[in-house]
C-alpha cells in the first residue's frame, strides 16, 4: 500500500473497531499497514506477553529493540531468548552510532549528570531515525504503569501524524502476570529481584510493594519518561 496521508482517520477507525482483542488488533494493523508497521519492545519485565501476541498475529512483523549500550546483561540475554522461544524472525537492534557516543558521552557517565541528554542520545534520536519509515508503532505501555500514562488510549493519533497502538493499555499487572503464566512465557530474570520496569542499568532500581512499577526508573530525579513516547 502507499504510505498513509496525513488523514489517517479511516485506518484509526478500523483499528479501534477491533481494539478489544490484542491479536486481532495486531493482525488488522498488519493487514492495513504491512511494512509501514513496527513493534517497539524493551524486552523488559512485561514484554513477553505483547511479543507473544505479535508472534500469534504475524511472526515476521518488524520488532525494534533499542540497544542503548547501557542495558543489564540479563536484558540482552532475554532479548535473544524471547525471540527464539516465540519464533520472531524480524527483530532489529537499533541504537546510537559509536561516533555519536564518542563525541557526546566519551566517559559513559552522561546519565549521572544529564539523564535527559543521555536518553536523547541513546534512545530518542536513534528511535526517531529508525521509526521514520513507519506510519504506526506498537508499544507495550499500560495505563497502570505511571500517572503519565493514566489517560492513554489503545489506539492513539499523535500530534506528529504517527499512530501509536498500545494493545495492553487497559491490562493490569495482575492480568499480564496471569496470562504470561497461562502461556508459560519465560519471565525477565530481574523481575524476581524486584525490578518491575526495566530500563538502562545505571538508572533503574528495584521497587517496593507500595510503589508503582516505574518508580524505580530515574529514582530521585524529576523524570518519569525517556522521551520516546512524548510529542511536542
Amino acid at each position: 500500500m502507499d504510505i498513509l496521508s496525513s488523514d489517517n482517520t479511516g485506518v484509526i477507525e478500523q483499528l479501534r473497531a477491533v481494539q478489544g482483542n490484542p491479536v486481532r488488533l495486531l493482525r488488522t494493523a498488519h493487514a492495513l499497514l504491512g511494512n509501514w508497521l513496527a513493534v517497539m519492545s524493551s524486552f523488559g519485565a512485561e514484554s513477553a506477553l505483547l511479543l507473544a501476541f505479535v508472534a500469534e498475529a504475524e511472526r515476521t512483523m518488524k520488532v525494534l529493540f533499542l540497544n542503548t549500550g547501557k542495558h543489564f546483561p540479563q536484558t540482552l540475554a532475554y532479548r535473544r531468548e524471547l525471540a527464539d522461544v516465540l519464533g520472531l524472525s524480524n527483530v532489529e537492534d537499533i541504537g546510537p552510532s559509536s561516533g555519536q557516543v564518542s563525541d557526546r558521552d566519551p566517559t559513559g557517565e552522561l546519565w549521572a549528570f544529564d539523564p535527559d541528554a543521555c536518553c536523547n542520545l541513546r534512545k530518542v534520536e536513534p528511535l526517531n531515525v529508525a521509526s521514520l519509515p513507519y506510519e504506526a508503532l506498537v508499544t507495550g505501555r499500560k495505563r497502570g504503569q505511571a500517572a503519565t500514562r493514566a489517560a492513554m488510549d489503545i489506539v492513539e493519533n499523535r500530534g506528529d501524524g504517527q499512530i501509536r497502538i498500545n494493545p495492553l493499555a487497559f491490562w493490569s499487572a495482575q492480568d499480564i502476570a496471569a496470562e504470561m503464566q497461562r502461556r508459560a512465557l519465560p519471565p525477565h530474570p530481574l523481575v524476581a529481584e524486584g525490578y518491575l520496569s526495566i530500563g538502562c542499568a545505571p538508572c533503574t532500581r528495584p521497587v517496593g510493594g507500595h510503589e508503582d512499577a516505574r518508580s524505580g526508573r530515574w529514582s530521585g530525579l524529576n523524570k518519569t519518561e525517556c522521551g520516546i513516547h512524548v510529542t511536542g
